[in-house]
């Protein structure tokens, strides 16, 4: 039996070498592969093409088609960029075509949009990536902020105006203002990361607008001071302002001892002419903080105001201080609702006789507020319309 089965194999390699002379098949031709690249540009004010390259693996000796439209992502078609559709053919040997969009400009202020352009119908190729995504970069600062809201004159019987801000240019005043930057938590465990630039503070519609927004691993923002540069003892201060909202969302208005860099907080004193946490939008308060040097904590005055009706981000308010020797006194729309004097601190050191600086932020969690959560809407701002000095 094992003979005879040898002789059947050797019977068959012989069968198996006869026939077309042994030349083997040819192999399955492989079909050129289609892909697509992704754009990425800053949207601008006239208006600009997006190409997107699509390439073909390697060239081919037969006519390639594909189909090419576009779709919409957060992008809205019509608005941020115009519909394109079509077929694109690649003649034989050509590797690249392109697609060109045309994207829609406009100076408002928003956030980056995506749209796609997706390849599909393949003829004598298949596709290796089939949507590339176009990504419009927001360069503008245009909001409409609108103009609602309590205004208070530009002047008072037996005050001069020592100094104003309107914030009506096209960049912020660095003869009067910096930056704090970091993201340190800044002794309240707070999330945000503050930025330099007009990422988080621009000017916008004659107003300053400070923004608080949700980035990739965080939160940015910004942080403005007068220190070394705008200093003031006593007289009114008037900032109109209108004012974010949301949970976790923290805006200050307000002013530390130019003796901070020397002794320390809150030895040196801290006027809060505004603060508001976003959970409680109809809500503000004016708070005075004091201490011994070398203190980490503070002792502390103040009061609170609610609206009687609507939000503090529906208009705008104006947020004072009227500052004398021994007495500070913090409205909200000429509403007294907060006072203090030496007898409020006592027995501690009173130390708002003395310069002080401003400083506007947006701040973001903290033990105050907490954190955000998934009711937060971002990007979150503060528009400041003036800040006035009279003494």
């Amino acid at each position: 039996m094992k003979q005879l089965f040898f002789l059947f194999l050797i019977g068959m390699l012989m069968v198996s070498g006869c026939g077309d002379g042994g030349t083997d098949p040819p192999p399955p031709t492989t079909l050129p592969r289609l892909s697509i690249t992704n754009v990425t540009l800053f949207e601008g004010n006239t208006g600009l093409d997006f190409t997107f390259q699509v390439l073909l693996s390697q060239s081919s000796t037969d006519e390639v088609r594909v189909d090419y439209a576009t779709d919409e992502v957060t992008a809205v078609a019509g608005t941020d960029y115009t519909t394109t559709q079509g077929t694109l053919v690649f003649s034989a040997g050509e590797t690249q075509k392109n697609i060109v969009v045309p994207v829609l400009a406009d100076t408002l202020r928003e956030n980056d949009d995506q749209f796609k352009v997706t390849l599909s119908n393949p003829v004598n190729a298949t596709i290796n990536s089939a949507e590339g995504l176009g990504t419009i970069r927001n360069d503008d600062t245009f909001i409409d902020v609108g103009d609602d809201g309590y205004t208070t004159p530009e002047s008072y019987p037996n005050y001069t105006l020592v100094w104003a801000d309107e914030f009506n240019g096209s960049e912020l005043d660095l003869d009067s203002w910096s930056y704090e930057t970091g993201a340190s938590g800044w002794g309240n465990n707070e999330l945000q990361n503050y930025q330099e630039g007009n990422s988080n503070a621009f000017l916008t519609d004659g107003n300053l607008a400070i923004e608080a927004r949700e980035e990739t691993g965080g939160y940015t923002s910004a942080r403005l001071i007068t220190a070394g540069k705008k200093e003031f003892m006593f007289g009114r201060v008037d900032i109109r302002a209108k004012l974010p909202e949301g949970q976790g969302i923290w805006p200050a208005l307000w002013m530390l001892g130019e003796n901070f860099w020397d002794i320390g907080w809150p030895a040196c004193g801290e006027i809060d002419i505004m603060e508001l946490v976003g959970h409680e939008p109809n809500k503000v308060h004016g708070t005075l903080h004091w201490g011994p040097e070398g203190n980490t904590t503070s002792i502390q005055a103040g009061n609170s105001y609610t609206l009687p009706n609507g939000r503090f981000s529906d208009m705008f308010h104006v947020f004072s201080l009227v500052w004398e020797f021994d007495n500070v006194k913090i409205y909200i729309d000429d509403i007294l609702y907060m006072e203090a004097t030496p007898a409020t601190v006592s027995p501690q050191n009173y130390p708002f006789n003395q310069p002080f600086f401003f400083i506007f932020n947006v701040a973001v969690g903290g033990n105050w507020p907490g954190s955000p959560d998934a009711s937060t809407e971002f990007p979150q701002r503060m528009f400041v319309d003036y800040i006035r000095v009279f003494q």
